[in-house]
């Protein structure tokens, strides 16, 4: 036996990163935005912007045009100078250095290929100019082909392939820098629906596998509901919620949101009375000439103007009234069938009550039929709890 001093005990391992960071108080961003303004002559494109991103995100800047996402994806590449404030990546300020002496890389809407030079010289582009080691561009192209499932497609140029192909190879090209942090612009926009939906996860695993950080612009909701961990919703050049999708989809900050994710109908009205220890809101709507009952977190004195949001899958359709004393029923209004639209899984009707509001309302179709439940002109009374009313006070 060995008389030397005991053996040290092996070392711990390193505890795993939070799967959502930005609820630890101690992580720090990956990415952090500073009151980043951009003016385009009296236009603000980016008006006092502050975003923390965290590393390993999928994280998504959503809007419609001129929301002003793609000049701020544009100054995070380097293609465009702030007037105001500064970003930091990985603890550096890269405000003012150009693009190439940035840790990032960018994926462009139309993939920008060189149609004349094969799929391997077009990933080994960026690597070539950096004068890396031929031997280390030939394993690093090998690796990014196979990340991207394309090992038998090396020797093809650009047109030789589909839409969904391309869109791999730019995607291998842009990690084959290895990035800390790799931008994408509307990256899936010139692909067709279906081919869309399938790249949509493609790209969730090849991320979650390589572990880059990614920022992607889109102003399709649904895209980026899949897609990301996070998504900060932008409008006229300010960022108006960042959260996860289920939080954007479930509790909207304000009515743009509101209305920007998914469908919703949106009542205004005035708060009657609030019980503020169950956090119980009554709201008088004129447009459906009832009261509506919902539930709002913070105090709402009476006469405050406010709008209840509702949406069309959460409420339920009965042809005769529903009978009051259950949650489902806490809000009831009548109406008529005034449009239908069949869309395979779901129907959406169009209910117009007797006030001439109208009603959005989605059914699932749980068992097989070649015809919606019901009819134009059919009498429906719809109904839905307080729980799945949000009020809206901006």
């Amino acid at each position: 036996m060995g008389t030397g001093a005991p053996a040290a005990p092996p070392a711990k391992p390193a505890a795993p990163a939070p799967a959502e960071p930005w609820r630890d108080p101690a992580a720090q961003p990956f990415v952090r935005i500073e009151g980043l303004t951009k003016t385009f002559g009296k236009v603000y494109a980016c008006d006092d912007v502050s975003l923390d991103i965290y590393r390993g995100e999928f994280f998504a800047l959503l809007g419609g045009s001129g929301s002003g996402k793609s000049t701020l994806l544009r100054i995070l590449a380097g293609l465009e100078t702030p007037d105001r404030g500064r970003i930091l990546i990985d603890g550096v300020d890269v405000t003012r250095l150009p693009p190439y002496q940035r840790p990032v890389n960018m994926m462009f809407q139309s993939y920008a290929l060189f149609p004349h030079m094969t799929v391997e010289q077009n990933i080994a582009f960026g690597l070539r100019q950096d004068r890396l080691p031929a031997s280390e561009i030939r394993d690093r192209v090998e690796e990014m082909l196979k990340l991207v499932r394309m090992p038998q497609l090396g020797r093809r140029k650009p047109h030789q392939l589909s839409g969904g192909q391309r869109q791999r190879v730019a995607l291998a090209r842009a990690l084959a820098k290895e990035p800390k942090l790799l931008l994408l612009d509307e990256p899936l926009g010139a692909l067709d629906k279906r081919l869309r939906e399938h790249t949509q996860f493609e790209l969730v695993n090849i991320q979650e596998r390589v572990g880059t950080t990614f920022i992607m612009v889109t102003h399709d909701q649904e895209e980026a509901m899949t897609m990301s961990s996070r998504i900060a919703v932008m409008d006229t050049g300010r960022i108006v919620q960042v959260s996860t999708p289920a939080v954007l989809y479930e509790y909207p900050a304000t009515r743009f949101v509101a209305e920007f994710i998914g469908g919703i109908n949106i009542f205004e009205g005035r708060v009657t009375a609030m019980d503020e220890e169950s956090g119980l809101v009554r709201v008088h709507c004129d447009a459906l000439d009832a009261e509506l009952l919902a539930r709002h977190a913070d105090p709402l004195p009476e006469g405050t103007a406010v709008s209840v949001a509702v949406r069309p899958e959460k409420v339920d359709v009965q042809e005769a009234r529903p009978v009051r004393g259950t949650p489902a029923t806490e809000n009831v209004v009548e109406g008529t069938v005034l449009d239908i639209a069949y869309l395979g899984d779901v129907s959406l009707y169009r209910v117009e009550t007797a006030a001439g509001a109208i009603v959005r309302v989605q059914e699932t179709h749980v068992e097989r039929s070649s015809e919606p439940h019901y009819d134009w002109g059919d009498t429906l009374w719809l109904s839905w709890e307080s729980s799945s009313a949000v009020v809206l006070t901006a």
